[in-house]
């Protein structure tokens, strides 16, 4: 039977209890701050303990995030990507989104990312991330989405500016 490139390695023999190729994934979360693992607060409110301000200085304590990372299948070793497009006062290294108390529709994200392809192995992926040339707007999302309220739509990346003349890396 005539096995793909893919199959073949997949199917590889090692000595070792895992084989190379499983040993390494796309296995890292884009956002890891304010989630329950990480709450060690008095009162269990995860969002107001660990909130994404907090995220470039705070360490984790059981897991770890970051843009198109991978890391090893203990997520011991991570590698992610950290971006800027100079006007930004932190680097891009994780999601940016709103509290359920910052949003007026709960918990979401506001940037624009697409998994676009991926070989079983992971020798291969592609990913596609939208990041605004001028300053990210991370204050006017989190101001205009609390002015909202839960019958009106939720303000978007989008809405900003922030790409107006397609201006985006």
């Amino acid at each position: 039977m005539n096995h793909t490139k893919e199959q073949q390695r997949l199917q590889e023999v090692h000595p070792g209890p895992v084989s190379p190729w499983r040993k390494w994934g796309p296995y890292v979360s884009e956002r890891s701050w304010a989630t329950v693992r990480e709450d060690y607060s008095a009162d269990g409110n995860a969002w107001a303990y660990f909130p994404h301000d907090h995220a470039r200085s705070r360490a984790y304590r059981w897991s770890e995030d970051g843009l198109a990372a991978i890391c090893d299948r203990f997520q011991v070793l991570c590698f992610g990507l950290a971006l800027w497009n100079e006007r930004d006062p932190i680097l891009k290294e994780r999601l940016f989104g709103l509290t359920p108390t910052e949003g007026n529709h709960g918990e979401d994200v506001k940037e624009y990312y697409h998994y676009v392809d991926s070989t079983p192995t992971h020798s291969y992926l592609k990913w596609n991330y939208k990041y605004p040339q001028g300053a990210f707007p991370y204050q006017q999302l989190i101001d205009e989405n609390q002015r909202r309220g839960p019958t009106d739509p939720e303000f978007e990346l989008l809405d900003t500016g922030a790409f107006h003349e397609d201006r985006y890396f």
